[in-house]
């Protein structure tokens, strides 16, 4: 099997030496070039035709964003934004990923060595999640266009299995709650869904987006921005209502706490300690206690299994759940996994879960 190409871009010689031992210490992967800047990035991108490009933002000549429209345009490899962890970094990776980026990674700075160790599976991970057949279509199509290419919404029966199943009913709290997981492409996939939500949707939807904590601020404002719905990042102590989106804060958990008053309250623990802080699990098996058999799950694209485990349960205690289908999903793991553990009662392409969603909040 040949090796996973990687195309390199970053004006910084240090930052591409980084970035090469990084990529060229996985065996699967090898670097063909290095770019100084974004114009000399897609004359590279043209010639070698890398399987994966890794994209710096701010460069002289052209950026990395003019540079990833062209990429993107001719439909040349999926490009991994390098972006730094400041509020800038984070807006303009935004408008990336929205261009057709297929992810990011945090660029390291501070102690390099100490630093690229913490990125280097993150990013070896991401490369061979977007060099995988079918990931360069799926970040090119716009919503209008995959919609005449829609399968039909499959639905399965709830498993039944003792080992999760609780016995929850119905809270009777007067809403319902949407636990919703995402990760790797969730930065545009999300806005398949949560723009096409009414404002008074009868629920409370709770999101964990995997992400560094430094992005979480900005993303919840950009959602605030595209959608009808309020978007507020969870804070301790907030109280729950319809029609507002929680986003867990990074490096946190995010849990929630009825209270005898029957107000519900979100908390913000630290523990317990998760592969991933926030973890979908968590989030989920959370709302599921509070809200039992009114939770509707959705699961969506991202690497890993972060969410299976609650999907499952969901389905066990009465509740509803989505997995996205991998006609779109930009990485199918996390909802696969739900599938394959039955933990999802509906499979569906993401822009059929909003519709999908607005019937289960008023028909149950």
């Amino acid at each position: 099997m040949s090796k996973i190409s990687v195309l390199i871009c970053d004006d910084s010689a240090l930052m591409r030496k980084v970035l090469r031992k990084a990529i060229e210490s996985d065996f699967d992967l090898t670097v063909a070039g290095v770019a100084r800047d974004g114009e000399d990035a897609v004359i590279k991108a043209r010639e070698l035709k890398p399987d994966v490009i890794t994209m710096d933002i701010n460069m002289p000549k052209m950026d990395g964003v003019t540079a990833l429209q062209i990429i993107v345009d001719e439909k040349i490899a999926p490009v991994i934004m390098v972006s730094s962890l400041s509020k800038e970094g984070a807006v303009i990776t935004f408008e990336a990923m929205a261009l057709g980026a297929f992810d990011f990674i945090a660029k390291p700075h501070g102690t390099i060595s100490r630093e690229i160790k913490e990125i280097e599976k993150s990013l070896i991970k991401k490369i061979k999640a977007a060099a995988k057949k079918g990931s360069l279509k799926k970040l090119g199509r716009k919503r209008t266009e995959r919609k005449k290419e829609t399968k039909p919404v499959q639905t399965r029966k709830p498993l039944q299995s003792s080992k999760y199943r609780t016995g929850r009913i119905s809270s009777k709290i007067g809403f319902k709650a949407i636990a919703l997981g995402i990760s790797t492409g969730g930065p545009k996939t999300i806005f398949d869904v949560l723009p096409y939500l009414p404002a008074d949707l009868n629920a409370a939807i709770f999101m964990v987006q995997h992400m560094p904590p430094t992005f979480i601020t900005p993303f919840a404002k950009r959602i605030d921005r595209m959608c009808k719905l309020r978007c507020v990042e969870a804070e301790a102590g907030m109280v729950v209502e319809p029609g507002t989106i929680y986003l867990a804060k990074g490096g946190f958990q995010m849990t929630l706490f009825k209270k005898q008053s029957g107000k519900i309250i979100i908390r913000t623990p630290r523990r317990p300690e998760t592969l991933f802080t926030p973890s979908v699990d968590i989030m989920m098996d959370s709302v599921l206690d509070v809200f039992g058999t009114d939770t509707i799950g959705v699961l969506m694209t991202g690497m890993g299994h972060d969410g299976a485990d609650a999907m499952v349960n969901i389905v066990n205690s009465g509740g509803t759940t989505i997995a996205e289908s991998e006609e779109t999903a930009v990485v199918f793991g996390m909802p696969n996994e739900a599938i394959e553990r039955g933990g999802a009662n509906i499979i569906a392409p993401s822009w059929d879960i909003a519709n999908l969603i607005i019937r289960l909040v008023k028909n149950g």
